[in-house]
């Protein structure tokens, strides 16, 4: 019982080496959630009720390079983040532009797309909760570029480094710039790290 005390004081201690890393419980369960609102081409939508899109295709990617199969959740834009957040999905990949206050709660894969807040709205420019999907400056029609990520929860490093060596092979061998150009019609100006 003289131990008792000084265990109890270790606790806290261990506690962040208890939490599992991310990758660990994306290979154990052999699958990626990734979570999108498949109502938004041409990132993601359903066609003939399957899945397509830009981002669908670039899922289905990053999960073999990660060797496990991907795994859809359609879901509302206000879901998204709370449930990464959440650990309910693994990432969002929605068209997210990274942004500041998103910084404090997420990290965040590179870039796998530039584009313009204009060309992610397909109606009228109006307040979406936390994607990022209305024009800058109505007045001048200016529309600035945006670098879209994938968010997931914050202290994963191993996760973080094998998202983007997936991500960077994907760049490199041009599979990202193919999907830019079927999908969007243009590349998305993202270049792999040297």
């Amino acid at each position: 019982m003289r131990f008792l005390p000084g265990l109890i004081c270790l606790l806290p201690l261990l506690s962040p080496l208890a939490h599992a890393e991310l990758i660990d419980d994306i290979n154990d369960r052999g699958e990626l959630r990734i979570a999108l609102e498949a109502n938004t081409p041409p990132f993601n939508f359903k066609d003939d009720g399957k899945l397509a899109g830009f981002e669908v295709e670039l899922g289905q990617l990053l999960a073999n390079e990660l060797d496990v199969r991907a795994d859809f959740v359609v879901t509302e834009a206000a879901e998204l983040l709370p449930g990464v957040e959440s650990g309910k999905y693994d990432v969002a990949i929605n068209h997210i532009a990274l942004t500041p206050d998103l910084k404090d709660r997420f990290d965040f894969s590179e870039p796998y797309a530039r584009t313009t807040e204009q060309a992610i709205s397909h109606e009228p420019p109006q307040p979406r909760p936390l994607v990022l999907a209305q024009s800058f400056d109505e007045a001048k029609k200016v529309s600035p570029t945006v670098s879209l990520v994938i968010p997931f929860q914050k202290g994963n490093p191993a996760f973080h480094a094998s998202l983007e060596s997936a991500l960077q092979r994907i760049k490199a061998d041009g599979r990202l710039e193919a999907l830019s150009q079927k999908w969007l019609g243009a590349d998305t100006g993202i270049a792999a790290k040297p």
